[in-house]
């Protein structure tokens, strides 16, 4: 009896010991030591958690990012930061604080405290408008928690706020607002990343970022910069990228005055230095967008706070900056119907199943779309979405074309043409093209519906694991694939080299214009060619031949 009380002590004993030699306790920072909290995830398996470390000082109005002055004692990182003042979901009212520059660090621990591992940077989405480090929350399960990542592919994971709306992108298109802060606010968080992050058993030489939507697009951007050299060794961008028509404001200008109206500033040369002095919740409250939408006046056409070209974070158009991302390597993707989101406000007819979608929904649509090139471009775009109608197209026929056309102009051209681009001023940076297929697991959505926009997140980041009972068996298999991928291809640069099994050996782009097609069935026959080649080819060589109207 004696001898087995001491063997239960003695393995006791083994478990605290392995608790307490798994955690990094107190981390030394260039701003002072940060403490996290640390807990069990399995069988000798723990995570530190650090929820709230500041990579700069509380910024100035419309100003770069300064570092941070740091603290004295040990910051307790226990509590995710405010997001960035921002609307809320409705656009009515605010959110947020102004002191928003946190990060999040999820590190995995074994037996022993973790060095040198791959450290993946994840930047959210939300059309530069919306959205925090911590993502969406329900029953405190945040949806841009590392942990299944970290935990399953043995990764630093770390998650970033920046400045959006208003504050993050509002530029006058000159000198006095130059814009892009939210940018400049990401950059400031990957060298941060980089000077600090082997403290916490990261390698800085070893850097993924990645990101969905906006967030994604932002990935695209940090890539292209002079600003990040040597800083990123690779990157994903998940349905976005600096191509893509709503990512850059070419004419910025208009909607600063629009907002400088709304908030009792002058439109003449004294306009700058009056919204600077404006109250910040009355300048976000006026960077509300448009986002009712139509067919005639699409949602992609209104999202008009974004990044502009500043000459300085984008010293040009972001398609002459791919030779800055030529030793970067780069997987993008979209899903199937990433248009799909914004097509149910623009049209939306296209979600009653017993509503017919008219034909002129679609020839209004594409004239709205292709409005700079004119007439013929919109005849021409709908001739070739047309052409396998046949002489009835069915409702569903109009309705999955309508999610094709804004899928294929908003995400699946631009990241197709980012992708050549890329493989094409690559020097060691190589280049992975994916496309993501899993069937929407919303009811009320139609039968033909395929992947939404963000359905790829609760994968990536391991909701049916997390949550098992919201998921079916299939669902685990895709999240399983997903992160395989994704963290074999932030340690070596290749999502099929690592430490986890994959469905499939996903051969570079510049192998026959190859991609992988990602859902519960990737397998052998999940690798494909030439995405959507013939939609690509007209968007981005027929079209652009038309001229411009304006």
């Amino acid at each position: 009896m004696k001898m087995a009380v001491l063997g239960i002590l003695a393995v006791l004993g083994l478990f605290t010991s392995a608790a307490h030699a798994a955690s990094l306790g107190a981390v030394y920072t260039e701003g002072g030591l940060v403490e996290g909290k640390n807990h069990g995830v399995g069988l000798f398996r723990y995570m530190d958690v650090f929820k709230g470390i500041p990579f700069a000082a509380q910024p100035g109005r419309f100003q770069k990012p300064t570092p941070h002055p740091g603290w004295n004692g040990v910051l307790k990182a226990n509590d995710f930061p405010k997001r960035c003042l921002q609307l809320d979901l409705i656009q009515s009212g605010t959110r947020g604080s102004e002191d928003c520059l946190y990060l999040n660090i999820w590190v995995p621990q074994g037996r022993s405290i973790s060095t040198g591992l791959p450290v993946m940077v994840y930047f959210f989405g939300g059309a530069f408008l919306v959205g925090g480090s911590m993502g969406a929350n329900f029953l405190n399960n945040y949806l841009y928690s590392g942990e299944e990542i970290a935990d399953r592919g043995n990764v630093i994971v770390v998650t970033v706020n920046y400045r959006v709306g208003t504050l993050g992108f509002l530029s006058t298109g000159d000198s006095e607002l130059p814009g892009n802060y939210g940018l400049w606010d990401q950059q400031a968080a990957i060298a941060w990343v980089h000077r600090n992050i082997k403290a916490f058993g990261g390698d800085p030489n070893n850097i993924t970022i990645f990101g969905e939507s906006a967030g994604a697009a932002s990935v695209s951007f940090q890539m292209l910069t002079p600003h990040n050299k040597g800083l990123i060794r690779r990157a994903i961008s998940q349905s976005g990228v600096a191509l893509c028509p709503w990512a850059v404001n070419r004419n910025p200008r208009a909607f600063a005055e629009e907002v400088a109206k709304k908030v009792g500033c002058p439109t003449d040369q004294r306009m700058a230095a009056c919204l600077k002095m404006t109250d910040p919740f009355e300048l976000t409250l006026a960077g509300t967008l448009n986002l009712k939408g139509s067919a005639a006046n699409p949602i992609v056409k209104n999202l008009v706070l974004s990044p502009v070209i500043d000459g300085d974070f984008l010293p040009a158009d972001p398609s002459t900056l791919f030779g800055n991302a030529a030793d970067i390597d780069f997987i993008a993707g979209v899903n199937d119907m990433d248009g799909h989101l914004f097509t149910g406000f623009d049209v939306p007819s296209i979600n009653r199943p017993l509503q017919s979608t008219p034909v002129e929904d679609v020839k209004t649509l594409l004239t709205a779309l292709t409005s700079d090139k004119g007439a013929e471009a919109a005849a021409a775009a709908y001739d070739q979405y047309t052409a396998t109608w046949g002489a009835q197209p069915g409702k569903s026929d109009i309705k999955k074309t309508i999610v094709e056309i804004e899928t294929d102009y908003t995400f699946l051209v631009p990241t197709q043409t980012a992708l050549y681009l890329h493989a094409k001023h690559a020097k060691t940076g190589r280049t992975y093209s994916y496309l993501f297929s899993e069937p929407s697991r919303l009811p009320l959505y139609p039968s033909w519906m395929g992947a939404d926009h963000a359905d790829d997140l609760q994968y990536v980041f391991g909701k049916p694991f997390t949550t098992p009972l919201g998921y079916f068996p299939k669902h685990r298999r895709v999240s399983k694939y997903m992160i395989a991928y994704w963290t074999n291809f932030a340690k070596t640069g290749n999502p099929n080299i690592g430490e986890f099994e994959v469905p499939v050996a996903w051969p570079p782009l510049t192998q026959g214009d190859q991609y992988v097609d990602i859902n519960s069935d990737t397998g052998k026959n999940s690798i494909k060619q030439k995405m959507r080649a013939r939609y690509v080819f007209f968007w981005s060589d027929t079209y652009m031949s038309y001229p411009n109207v304006n």
